[in-house]
């Protein structure tokens, strides 16, 4: 690698979220609980989907695949931030900083075009619900969940192949408690102009070709809920729409504010960054199960079969 042969520094230095002990006790214990509820919530997500056959539908697949991102993510994240939490020095090598960051990209940026895709199965549902499984065929959900992970993957490889090309000189304190990429770039003693430059425009693309989609299909979903005439008729379209609608509004609120803006270190940055990447996880599976009914009757009849 690039930065093996002129770095001259081999890690980074992470000032994570406190240095008072007390407070990183408290977070201690306040982040193992996020991260065991979100095992918990999303593995009986999964659990459920695949046992129960009532939810073998394009919605639920999705959901399913959205419960396995929401696994990854907080995993690339959350162990490490644990560990620091008990750590006097909260170091990780460049080897592991770029990995971490690369992982991050993945997972969020996957998810991203997720949400976009669920979007597009809402449209499908409400709009064409006679049409609805023609249109969201097995393969296509397949294929539509196949293009997320590789646009993801092609947009972290790209940001990553820019991190490994930057020289590393002095400065080793990364403001935050992961390895964002963008956090990283400051600490660069080489010219990142270009560099930053090239960081915002697959930003905006990314972000641009997921939230455009997301914003027609719902701008298409209002229309026909606003010309059903009866007022449960709307109640019912709506409530297949508004669990999606909450995740997406949880993950891309957060995230864009995240990354759209200078990495500075502040308590509003890191507050961010733990919203999208620790509290959304762990509120998805919460948000597509409470008001959801299939989904209350299926974790009943999973529990019965495996319990009793």
């Amino acid at each position: 690698m690039a930065w093996r042969n002129h770095s001259a520094i081999t890690e980074f230095i992470l000032t994570g979220l406190s240095d008072d002990p007390l407070i990183q006790a408290l977070l201690f214990v306040l982040f193992l609980g996020i991260y065991l509820l979100t095992m918990t919530g999303n593995l009986m997500m999964l659990l459920v989907i695949r046992a129960d056959s009532h939810l073998h539908t394009p919605m639920y697949f999705f959901l399913s695949n959205l419960s396995f991102l929401d696994l990854c993510f907080s995993s690339v994240t959350i162990p490490k931030l644990l560990k620091d939490l008990l750590s006097e020095k909260k170091s990780i090598s460049i080897e592991g900083c770029l990995t971490q960051g690369f992982f991050i990209f993945i997972t969020a940026g996957t998810e991203a075009f997720l949400l976009s895709m669920m979007a597009y199965d809402r449209y499908a549902a409400v709009c064409h619900p006679l049409l609805y499984g023609q249109v969201m065929r097995t393969e296509l959900c397949v294929r539509l969940v196949l293009v997320s992970w590789g646009l993801a993957s092609l947009n972290a490889t790209i940001i990553v192949f820019l991190a490994v090309n930057l020289d590393f000189c002095e400065a080793q304190t990364i403001h935050h408690y992961t390895c964002e990429l963008p956090a990283l770039f400051p600490l660069s003693c080489s010219d990142i102009s270009m560099t930053v430059d090239i960081l915002l425009c697959t930003s905006l693309l990314h972000g641009l070709g997921t939230i455009i989609p997301i914003f027609f299909s719902y701008a298409r979903i209002v229309s026909t809920i606003l010309s059903i005439s009866s007022t449960t008729g709307r109640s019912k379209a709506f409530s297949t729409c508004s669990s999606h609608l909450a995740a997406v509004t949880l993950f891309f609120g957060s995230g864009f504010l995240c990354y759209l803006t200078p990495p500075s270190g502040s308590s509003l940055g890191l507050l961010l960054s733990l919203q999208y990447s620790a509290v959304t996880p762990m509120l998805n599976p919460l948000i597509y199960s409470l008001k959801n009914k299939e989904v209350k009757a299926a974790v009943n009849r999973t529990l019965r079969k495996y319990l009793l």
